[in-house]
């Protein structure tokens, strides 16, 4: 690990999760704020930048500061969709180098199951859109089945590979007790369950839930006071390719291609020096896509890749060690608890999904309907 030891994720946590009427956006990350930076014995008042995303408010880090009573001297609602959260961390790193604050809180909400009419759960504006869902493209679902079919059609993916991956993760969500869906199943059940956009199967579509995260980043100087391990930023990289589907320049190749490139030459690290990777999974394409992008196997490779439950625990790949967005939680853009997961992972406190010795992690979040992607690569000293 060559990079410099700039800043540190020192503090992660979620709120309550899954179906949670009784809370608002706010309330959802003023309990993961509160929780996070309690993990990092830090209190808001430490706090001098504040990042959030979503759609639930005009201008939602103004509400959020007002709300946590917090006012930053640097501030960014970057919003690029799922992945905005890792390019959160990213632009934390930047800042921190830049000195221009030391500690920043990253939080996101959303009530999308039980309040979808008010949670983070906004209509896509129809500008370019409309050119796609008059002729009936159901969003964001469609999208990504349009990517899957280009996929079998091209490389001979098929639905059973797809299915391993579903079925990896629900392995792992079964050591997580946080996660919402902890019953076995197998690939068959995939495979039997309801074609939600053809070739996407319920099973192959992520989580609708309720829930907030929250990740607190710190200078070096800060992190030296933290209470916990710090995990380190050692490489980041961001982009987006498009907007709407139908201008996706190649629907099998995501731009975690050139994220991913630019976080691992950041880090000086290799693919097999990896420990542990949390992919974004809003549906098992959005996974065996990333993967193929990421560099971990070349284009068309990915469903060999994830074949024989190599990504299971006890697989030679750790994957979405919390069950990911398939079978723990999901509400609405999901990037933060990749980090808030991968961070556990390296300070090893996966309990029960422990990835033994890990050192080295892999986040990838992805935005939109494949349109951005982030990539942040972790490490433990």
């Amino acid at each position: 690990m060559k990079s410099e030891r700039i800043a540190a994720i020192v503090g992660v946590a979620e709120s309550d999760l899954g179906l949670v009427p009784g809370k608002n956006v706010l309330q959802l990350q003023a309990q993961a704020a509160k929780a996070a930076l309690d993990d990092a014995g830090f209190t808001k008042d430490d706090v001098d930048a504040l990042f959030t995303a979503g759609n639930w408010a005009w201008a939602p880090n103004l509400m959020l500061g007002e709300y946590l009573g917090i006012k930053p001297k640097f501030t960014d609602g970057t919003n690029i969709g799922g992945s905005s959260f890792e390019s959160h961390v990213g632009h934390a790193l930047a800042g921190i180098r830049a000195g221009l604050f030391d500690v920043a809180l990253i939080t996101y909400g959303s009530t999308q199951r039980s309040n979808p009419a008010r949670g983070a759960a906004v209509p896509f504006a129809p500008l370019t859109e409309q050119y796609e869902r008059s002729f009936g493209l159901p969003m964001t679902v469609g999208a990504y089945a349009l990517a899957a079919i280009r996929h079998m059609h091209q490389y001979g993916t098929t639905s059973e590979q797809l299915a391993e991956i579903a079925v990896a993760t629900r392995k792992w969500a079964m050591r997580n007790e946080k996660a919402m869906m902890r019953e076995p199943i197998e690939i068959e059940d995939v495979l039997k369950s309801r074609m939600i956009a053809e070739p996407l199967h319920l099973l192959d579509c992520c989580l609708v839930t309720d829930g907030g995260g929250a990740v607190v980043v710190a200078s070096a100087r800060a992190a030296a006071r933290a209470k916990k391990r710090p995990v380190w930023i050692l490489g980041h990289g961001e982009t987006h390719t498009h907007n709407s589907i139908a201008n996706m320049p190649d629907l099998t190749m995501t731009g975690a291609r050139e994220s991913g490139r630019r976080a691992f030459e950041m880090a000086g690290v290799t693919h097999d020096e990896i420990d542990v990777a949390e992919i974004y999974d809003s549906f098992t394409i959005t996974v065996l896509l990333t993967l193929e992008a990421l560099g971990f196997c070349e284009p068309g490779e990915g469903g060999a890749f994830v074949s024989g439950q190599r990504t299971a625990p006890g697989g030679a790949f750790p994957m979405n060690t919390n069950g990911g967005g398939l079978s723990y939680t999901h509400p609405g853009m999901y990037g933060i608890f990749l980090l808030i997961e991968a961070a556990r992972q390296l300070r090893g406190e996966g309990g029960e999904r422990q990835v033994p010795n890990a050192k080295l992690a892999l986040v990838n979040g992805t935005g939109g309907v494949l349109s951005s992607t982030s990539t942040v690569i972790l490490g433990r000293d």
